[in-house]
């Protein structure tokens, strides 16, 4: 069964159209009933469930079905709208991640309006203000409610490539006082792999035994694993400048720790980017290609280690990264205007580091 199948079925195969009194707190929709108000939803689930799916149809221009899984009491909810109708904004206490099943469906993101189109998805931390748009086309969509709890221990998992990890530990959880999101795209295939585990997710959801927590935790790493290989993401003008800076600190000291022996192409196998990426985000931070930026840490390494120890100048030349020591002491000239050797003297006899 395909996804869209399963979603329907799950909300129509109902025979109790009376929304339990929890999910009526919940809201699952809640038309705008102020411009200036930000509704925080709580985690609607016991303490026990660290994860739930919220399912919505839209076959229509003016109607909209749903239901919630895991459900003691399976019900489907019911509400039709006028297109263009936006629910009221708001931000969640957990994460939520959603998938577009079929169709195109709209948000309005931390004031710019996305259209998310088939095989897309969207990561939404708990702090980040949003609303749906509800307009004139039909869709298909599965949100994810993801405890932080679960959530943290997902991305921390070894199956999750260190790009992503990266991006979706720092960005989503140990910045919290950034509002953010992160927009996926798949690559050619991509949204099939997803769905296919998917509906395993949703399946195991709706089936909830004892040993549906494992499973799911299973499946969502497997979801993860997936976006970071499959998937391209963006991220939000002020997420990426965040970003930019974290992942160029970490580049340097990595450089710093291996400046004996670093190419571009060990970078790039280590952080998961394409060559070409280094370059661009190094001259945005440093204005420096990548091959002036090392040349400067090595130069700047060697000039301490004349100042600090007693290894000899062939010795520090070989330490940061240079066989070729005329090499090494032709371009040490022309970034301090001395000589190794004179430089050292000259803070010897000045009794201090220049």
């Amino acid at each position: 069964m395909n996804l869209k199948n399963l979603t329907r079925q799950l909300i129509y195969n109902k025979n109790n159209t009376d929304t339990p009194e929890i999910y009526q707190k919940f809201g699952i929709v809640c038309p705008e009933y102020s411009e200036h108000e930000v509704e925080i939803k709580e985690y609607p689930m016991p303490d026990e469930e660290l994860l739930f799916a919220l399912l919505w149809d839209i076959p229509d221009n003016s109607h909209l079905s749903a239901t919630i899984v895991p459900c003691r009491t399976p019900f489907t909810y019911s509400c039709n709208f006028t297109p263009g109708t936006r629910t009221q904004m708001h931000s969640h206490e957990y994460m939520e991640l959603f998938y577009i099943v079929d169709g195109e469906y709209r948000q309005k993101i931390l004031g710019s309006e996305f259209t998310f189109h088939k095989g897309e998805l969207c990561l939404i931390d708990k702090n980040c203000q949003h609303q749906e748009i509800l307009d004139s086309s039909g869709a298909t969509v599965l949100f994810l409610g993801i405890t932080n709890f679960m959530f943290d221990d997902i991305v921390k998992h070894p199956v999750t490539t260190e790009r992503i990890s990266s991006f979706l530990s720092t960005a989503l959880l140990e910045q919290k006082t950034l509002q953010q999101y992160l927009h996926f795209k798949p690559h050619s295939g991509g949204d099939t792999i997803m769905e296919q585990t998917l509906v395993s997710l949703v399946e195991e959801l709706a089936r909830h035994d004892e040993a549906t927590p494992f499973i799911c935790q299973g499946l969502l790493i497997r979801v993860f694993h997936i976006l970071s290989t499959q998937y391209d993401f963006s991220l939000s003008k002020q997420l990426r400048k965040q970003m930019n800076s974290i992942l160029f600190e970490e580049i340097t000291d990595y450089i710093n720790r291996n400046l004996n022996n670093i190419s571009i192409s060990q970078l790039s196998g280590e952080f998961h980017f394409q060559e070409d990426y280094f370059n661009r985000l190094l001259k945005s931070q440093t204005g420096l290609t990548y091959t002036e930026y090392v040349q400067s840490l090595r130069l700047k390494k060697a000039k301490m280690l004349l100042l600090t120890t007693n290894l000899t100048v062939d010795s520090i030349a070989r330490e940061v990264g240079y066989q070729n020591k005329g090499y090494f002491y032709k371009i040490f000239t022309e970034r301090y205007r001395l000589t190794p050797a004179q430089l050292r003297k000259k803070n010897k006899r000045n009794g201090s580091i220049l």
